[in-house]
């Protein structure tokens, strides 16, 4: 598609919405996580008190998972307003409407992300 008919209102209103209804997802799942953890008994055997402790520890997991994910909605939902959604952070140039509808917080292109997770996994070794 030509650079003009790239982001246009209407991509960027599907985006938009996209964005809303996983916004809304994440933070029902959040919900669920706070009262399993605000919901949990303290159990005497010392099985029982290990496998509590780790469905915990999982929760407290999926909960900081699910706040950054709700960090880039809110990030994207703040580009989309700046009509700067859909471009690569680094590079400047369109991610691509694949990408963006496998991952709408996506905030590099293929290319830029490629090169990233090259450089993070030299460091790793």
């Amino acid at each position: 598609m030509s650079e003009d008919e790239y982001m246009n209102d209407a991509q960027l209103a599907f985006f938009r919405q996209r964005l809303l209804e996983q916004r809304a997802e994440v933070l029902e799942r959040e919900r669920e996580i706070r009262e399993r953890l605000n919901h949990r008994e303290s159990a005497a055997d010392p099985v029982d008190r290990a496998a509590t402790e780790e469905e915990r520890w999982l929760d407290l997991r999926l909960r900081d998972r699910e706040s950054k994910l709700l960090r880039k909605i809110d990030s994207a939902l703040e580009s989309i307003r700046h009509k700067e959604y859909g471009y690569c952070e680094q590079t400047g140039e369109p991610i691509g409407i694949p990408r963006l509808l496998a991952r709408p917080t996506a905030t590099l292109c293929i290319d830029a992300k490629d090169t990233t997770e090259q450089i993070q996994a030299q460091y790793r070794d």
